[in-house]
């Protein structure tokens, strides 16, 4: 029996609900939106053709109300439910609500949701298909030889509430810190305990499946790069596999499908030891984060399949054979060389070229709040073979402008160029091994700042179009006058350019040996470095978190040496001539670092307390992400002004350390 659907609500927000839509629009559906009030100008408010609102800011009050989604779209005149993923996506009991209101739920049946939902169930399944099991282990009774442990919420994925427990004493901590992640992130704090597998690999099986008794097996996926156990670089096919093991995946995971009844789109993740053998983890009953690599190699739409299952359709007997390499990177914005602190505040401009798909749920002007996942962008390429794939992906983010807020798109750019990505042998720990070295200054990197900051200045000094003769001048004088200067600051660190105007042409630069100035405008600037002609791209944009109130941003082509890019987009901020009073601080005071939500203080932690350079103090949460601050010395709390469920912004004053003096 066939459904058609006509009218869609996605129970989600952001980039998959913009992607869904995507879809729903070229299929002729209309589309309904939901939002909670941070996202009430959001993009996918703004894609869609009706929204409703959610009333409030955290999760469990918007997105995680199945009540208030299915209401949401009865009032909107919906006839179809798609969850996206996260949130409500694995929730049987939301799949049940959609269902008794009437409307077509685009997902597995609930039983399925439900079946795959307890891990043991789930186990006893795959120990039926012969694949090897971790067992789990009571926390309760665990012991030193049970170590290390790998903590995990039982109610959903993405890396939230996952820990790695090295130590038996730091085991409870842990596990309350892993529960109430999981509560904040699922509405279930419910966490679970199993063996860690050092250097492992993540692969996974994409399924669909329909009510007519077809399930497609669609490949591998390889999502072995993560940080904080959530994926930042996927890729299929999972490069390397031996075939007999890519048959024995497939095949445990269509076992796991028929076992349950599945019906649409799904995931069954392994862990492969670096023996190879593989170890069932879990399976998603949604769509994924990675979903478009698979979607790229096999020429398929993975969410117009899900729409054209639940209305009752089948799927042909057999897919199409899958064709290159695609390789998924996952834009954040973050800090990865500062505990991959999230970043707030207003996208300027992100704009990524290249024959590459990109995924996102902002555009330019858009701001990045403190509520949720900072995931700017999934950037993807698809080539003939793995290599081809990786370098159009790096060099479409190596060139891509991101103005306002810092990201890791240089640590992507990097990781693609690493000689073990490149050669395919990859694994959960790489970034434990390598994210000292992946973060540190790039050979290359202060010279391109200091060109950056070059461009940055003569194009502060150019004139405006239609300036009058004294602007366009320049400042020139009959007689050789002192040298103009301007001052920028890069990551802490000072770059003052000093150059001459002259008369006619452009300026002469100042203690720049090898640089020459062929050009300049307002946006943009051509130098001359070392022979080679470079051009510049200069933008200016006010920052209410920057000092000064502005920064400039400088955009240029990566240059290469050694094979690895040094990429050429800087952030700079002009430097006054006289500092600011108002930017002293108390020494050994604690800001902070984003805005976010005190969700705990440490124990006993009260003025006149004795604290330890390192030691936590509090912890905040920002972006569905904990955060810990730590005392920066040895010495005494001397004030603390952060109590468990303030709301802090960005710098404020959250304690003072008063570091004892030197033995």
């Amino acid at each position: 029996m066939t459904q058609l659907i006509t009218s869609v609500l996605v129970a989600n927000r952001g980039e998959i609900a913009v992607r869904v839509f995507r879809t729903a629009r070229a299929l002729g559906l209309a589309t309904v939106a939901v939002h909670s009030d941070p996202d009430a100008g959001a993009l996918h408010v703004r894609e869609a053709d009706a929204a409703v609102r959610l009333p409030g800011a955290a999760p469990a009050d918007t997105y995680l109300r199945g009540d208030l989604v299915v209401k949401a779209a009865l009032a909107a005149g919906a006839d179809a439910v798609h969850p996206g993923y996260g949130f409500l996506s694995e929730n049987a009991d939301f799949a049940r609500e959609v269902l008794a209101a009437g409307l077509v739920w685009i997902g597995p049946p609930p039983e399925a949701i439900e079946a795959m939902a307890s891990k043991t169930r789930a186990k006893e399944l795959m120990r039926a298909a012969g694949v090897p099991l971790l067992d789990p282990v009571d926390p309760a009774h665990a012991t030193a030889a049970d170590l290390p442990l790998l903590l995990k919420a039982a109610a959903g994925g993405g890396g939230r509430g996952m820990r790695i427990v090295r130590e038996l004493s730091e085991l409870k901590a842990e596990l309350d810190a892993a529960a109430a992640e999981a509560r904040s992130a699922f509405g279930d704090d419910e966490v679970f305990a199993e063996p860690y597998v050092e250097r492992g690999r993540h692969v996974e099986v994409q399924i669909l499946a329909d009510a007519h008794g077809t399930v497609w097996a669609l490949g591998t996926r390889d999502c072995s790069l993560q940080r904080r156990h959530q994926k930042v670089i996927e890729e299929a096919p999972a490069p390397g596999l031996p075939e007999a093991l890519r048959t024995i995946l497939h095949e445990a995971a269509v076992a796991a499908a028929r076992a349950v009844s599945y019906q649409g789109a799904g995931t069954v993740e392994f862990l492969v030891a670096a023996d190879g053998r593989p170890y069932f983890l879990e399976m998603n009953t949604r769509l994924q984060v990675e979903h478009p690599v698979t979607e790229a190699v096999f020429g398929l739409d993975l969410v117009a399949l899900q729409l054209r299952i639940a209305e009752g359709r089948p799927l042909p007997l057999t897919p199409p054979e899958p064709a290159g390499h695609a390789v998924e990177a996952r834009l954040y914005a973050e800090d990865p060389g500062s505990d991959w602190r999230p970043q707030t505040g207003v996208l300027h401009t992100l704009a990524v070229s290249g024959d590459v798909r990109v995924d996102t749920g902002f555009t330019d002007g858009d701001t990045v709040g403190i509520h949720y996942d900072p995931m700017l962008a999934k950037v993807v390429a698809h080539a003939p073979t793995r290599a081809e794939a990786v370098r159009a992906l790096a060099h479409a983010l190596a060139g891509a402008r991101i103005h306002g807020l810092l990201t890791n798109r240089e640590l992507l750019v990097r990781s693609l160029h690493h000689p073990e990505f490149a050669a395919g042998r990859v694994d959960t720990g790489f970034y434990e091994r390598h994210l000292a070295a992946l973060t540190a200054p790039a050979p290359g990197a202060e010279r391109a700042t200091a060109l950056a900051a070059v461009a940055a200045a003569l194009a502060d000094a150019a004139p405006a179009p239609g300036a009058p003769l004294a602007a366009r001048l320049g400042g020139w004088r009959n007689l050789r006058s002192q040298p103009q200067s301007r001052c920028y600051s890069a990551g802490g660190t000072p770059y003052e350019v000093r150059y001459r105007p002259a008369r006619t042409g452009p300026p002469e630069l100042v203690d720049q040996p090898g640089v020459r100035v062929l050009s300049v405008e307002r946006e943009g600037v051509t130098l001359e470095v070392d022979g080679v002609r470079r051009m510049f791209h200069v933008k200016r944009k006010s920052n209410t978190q920057g000092p000064g109130g502005e920064e400039t941003y400088v955009d240029s082509a990566p240059a290469f040496g050694g094979g690895t890019p040094t990429l050429g987009a800087r952030t700079l901020t002009p430097v006054p001539r006289f500092s600011d009073p108002r930017a002293r601080t108390e020494p050994g005071s604690l800001l902070a670092p984003m805005p976010g939500t005190v969700i705990r203080v440490a124990e006993g932690l009260a003025p006149g307390t004795p604290v330890t350079a390192g030691q936590p103090l509090l912890w905040l949460e920002a972006m569905k992400m904990e955060h810990r601050i730590v005392s920066p010395a040895s010495g005494t709390l001397t004030a603390l002004h952060a109590t468990v469920g303030h709301q802090v912004e960005f710098g404020a004053l959250l304690a003072v350390v008063q570091e004892e003096p030197p033995a």
